[in-house]
């Protein structure tokens, strides 16, 4: 007669196994039997005009209506610089083995980029120059650069 397969801890891990199981039913029936049964208003969250969680529904006389067309969806186009204009400024750093710099708008005080291709005449740090903008790939450029 062949001896059983099943050793002493065989044996063990399946009664620890099944002791495990035991109690996670008795924790189960435990949860079922002491559960309050929340009604779904219970659980519902409703969202103030400031945006606030709150367990009141809003005032239907504070509603507003907005139209479907006012909506806008996705990010609305940029509006294009006025590029033709000739604009006025100040060299504030310009590397000429490099032959790139950049330039000060003096109206509007933005720094916009140039390179020797842009350049009309030779300019250097601190000269007033005239300058149009024009869209590059990182941003607007000045070119047409003249003292």
């Amino acid at each position: 007669m062949a001896k059983s397969r099943d050793t002493f801890s065989k044996k063990e891990k399946e009664k620890k196994r099944l002791k495990k199981k035991q109690a996670k039913q008795q924790r189960k029936e435990e949860r079922q039997e002491n559960s309050t049964g929340s009604s779904l208003d219970d659980m519902i969250a409703y969202v103030d005009e400031n945006g606030n969680l709150t367990d009141t529904p809003p005032d239907p006389e504070k509603k507003k209506k907005i139209k479907a067309e006012d909506i806008v969806i996705g990010i609305p186009p940029k509006e294009k610089e006025e590029t033709s204009a000739v604009r006025t400024g100040r060299v504030e750093f310009f590397n000429d083995e490099k032959g790139y710099g950049f330039i000060k708008d003096t109206e509007t005080q933005e720094k916009y980029f140039t390179h020797v291709s842009g350049l009309l005449t030779d300019i250097q740090e601190g000269d007033i120059v005239t300058f149009e903008l024009e869209q590059g790939m990182k941003g607007m450029n000045a070119v047409r650069v003249d003292k």
